[in-house]
This record gives structure tokens, sequence and C-alpha cells, in this order.
């Protein structure tokens, strides 16, 4: 799937959800979908006006708003399902903590060992950040067809921010040991 596939897919998917301002919609794909996708602001505009021009979304106008509010429409939820259909793109693995520690014997082990415990410290902020998403999901009657679907990327998102936890408490533990042989 192309990326600007994928931007569609996303831009399309949050309309399905409730209609939004291009703003909100920025920081909803930000904010929401963030655990699991970003996608770039530039990308974002020029997506909602070729939607628009495709007639896959609509924009309402809204008092105190220059842009109005998007709303998909039944040919965008159409291409939404369309979009969805296809199998996802496999992304090309591209982790600089990975490379760093790969490298490490160039580092040190207390260069290393700095770079896995903010490792830590971002994985438990987004564990945070998963249980305040699962809170505000549960509290909002308007996504109460789709919670349990987007309770799934949630819990991906609190697995894999726990096993962060686990992988870097091991390896702060494996570079003591590396350490403790090199003295």
């Amino acid at each position: 799937m192309p990326r600007s596939d994928q931007s569609q897919t996303a831009i399309l998917g949050a309309l399905s959800l409730m209609p939004m301002t291009g703003y909100a919609l920025r920081e909803e794909i930000r904010d929401t979908l963030g655990h699991f996708w970003s996608e770039s602001f530039g990308q974002i505009y020029p997506a909602l006006s070729e939607l628009e021009r495709n007639g896959l979304i609509e924009r309402r106008p809204v008092e105190g708003s220059r842009s109005g509010k998007f709303r998909i429409t039944d040919a965008g939820i159409a291409r939404l399902r369309e979009l969805l259909a296809e199998p996802p793109q496999t992304p090309k693995p591209r982790n600089g903590l990975m490379l760093r520690l790969f490298f490490g014997a160039q580092l040190g082990s207390e260069a290393c060992k700095q770079l896995v415990l903010e490792a830590r410290e971002q994985a438990e902020g987004a564990l945070a950040q998963m249980e305040a998403a699962r809170l505000g999901v549960s509290g909002d009657r308007d996504l109460e067809q789709a919670a349990p679907y987007i309770f799934l990327t949630i819990s991906a998102g609190e697995y894999s921010a726990r096993a962060t936890i686990t992988w870097a408490n091991e390896a702060l533990a494996q570079l003591s040991d590396i350490e403790s042989r090199q003295n």
C-alpha cells in the first residue's frame, strides 16, 4: 500500500469516528493514533484536499473556523473499507537505539546504559499514556461502538511498552555484567 493510501486510511478512519476540523484531525492522529501510527502534518492538509476533491469527505462550515469540519461521505466509507481490506505495508526496521547498541563497544557500557535508561523511561511514559487513553475511550459515549477495536490497539501499545521495560531491565543487568568483567 503506497504511503498516500496509508495517509488516506488514517484520515478516513479518524473521520469515520467523528467529523473534525483539520486541526482537530491533526491532534487526534498525533494523540490517539500516535502510539502506533505517525502521520506527517505536511501530509494531512494535502490529503484532506485530495479526499474532498474525490468526494470521499465533505467540508461543512463551522462558526469560528476558517476551514470548517470534515465529514466522511458514503463513498469515503466505501474507500476506507477497500483500504482496510488491503494487506498492511510491512515497515522497514529503523531503530536508532538498536543501531547504537549493536555498535556499543564503540560507545562504552556507561553510554549504552544511559540509552537503555532513556528507552525504559520512554516506555514507562508510553504505558501511562495508554492508561490515560483507555480511560478516555471508556468514558466517551461517541466511541462506544469503536471502543472494543480501539482497546485492541491500546492493548498492543501496553504490551509493547511492558516488553520494552522488561528488556531494558535485563539489558541494564547485562551491561552491569559487562562492566564488572572489564574492571
